[in-house]
Formats: structure tokens, C-alpha cells, sequence
């Protein structure tokens, strides 16, 4: 049995400490909002929070979880409000969807870093996550207007 932390819940798991942390978080917990892409950590759409850091959960070994805080998509905020979350739908954001958790996720990590980014600044951190829509204007965008709403004291 491996314990975990995931979304601040304390989780027992029976997995294989080299199973990748997305089927444990997909598979054992159902927690679905994260995505399967490449399965090589080149898209983005498996990324989940590991202490705070972003990390691609399809190449993450479980191991390297224990002891840890993961945060997936349905643990960033209670209740949507989160500041991406809220600018995502503003914006008007996704298209297909598939790749917007992983999206926002590194978002998360970008603002926690760098509360006002710049657009190099948002190209650079988001680079990582790929979206065959091509909605990467509006990414920038919601990016920026979640900095902003994040200013007025929201989460």
C-alpha cells in the first residue's frame, strides 16, 4: 500500500511504487480531469502540482509522490473559483478541452512565481503545454486577466 496526499485528502493506494502517477490518480482515484496525451512528457496534458511544482504526471513514477502534496485539476480550488479557472471561461479559453487542465495547472505555477507575467514570460513557462486548437492568444489573455483578478484579492 502506498499512501498519498492528493487535492489535501490522505489516500491509500495499492500500486506498483514505478506505476505512473497519472493511472493512480486516474485509475485508483478518479480523478479524470487530468489527461493522457503523449504519454512522454511532450504535451503537457498530464500536469499536476508536486509540492507546488508542475510536474507530468505520465512519466512521474507513484514513488516519487509519497511523502508529498499532489494537486490535480480538481483540487485547485473548491468550487471553480479559482482566478484561472474563472479567467479561463471569461476568455473563452477552450476548445476541445483536452488540454486546458494541464493548461491551467502550469498557469498555477507560473503566477505563483511571477504574479504580473509579461508575454515572454507566459510563452516561456507555457511552452511545455501544447494545445492542437491553437488557442494560445486567448491562453496569454486569460493568463493576464487571472493575474489581474489575483491583484483584486482573489485566490
Amino acid at each position: 500500500m502506498i499512501t498519498l496526499q492528493v487535492n489535501r485528502k490522505e489516500h491509500a493506494v495499492d500500486a506498483d511504487p514505478a506505476t505512473p502517477l497519472l493511472w493512480v490518480l486516474r485509475d485508483l482515484l478518479h480523478l479524470t480531469g487530468t489527461k493522457f496525451g503523449c504519454g512522454m512528457a511532450q504535451c503537457g496534458a498530464c500536469t499536476v502540482h508536486l509540492d507546488g511544482e508542475a510536474v507530468r504526471s505520465c512519466v512521474t513514477p507513484v514513488s516519487r509522490a509519497v511523502g508529498k502534496q499532489v494537486t490535480t485539476i480538481e483540487g485547485l480550488s473548491d468550487d471553480n473559483s479559482h482566478p484561472l479557472q474563472v479567467a479561463w471561461i471569461q476568455e473563452d479559453v477552450p476548445q476541445c478541452g483536452y488540454c486546458q487542465s494541464g493548461q491551467i495547472m502550469s498557469a498555477a505555477v507560473l503566477l505563483k512565481g511571477k504574479p504580473d507575467p509579461s508575454d515572454e514570460e507566459i510563452d516561456a513557462a507555457m511552452s511545455g503545454n501544447l494545445c492542437r486548437c491553437g488557442t494560445y492568444q486567448r491562453i496569454r489573455c486569460a493568463i493576464h486577466k487571472a493575474a489581474e483578478m489575483s491583484k483584486g484579492g482573489a485566490k
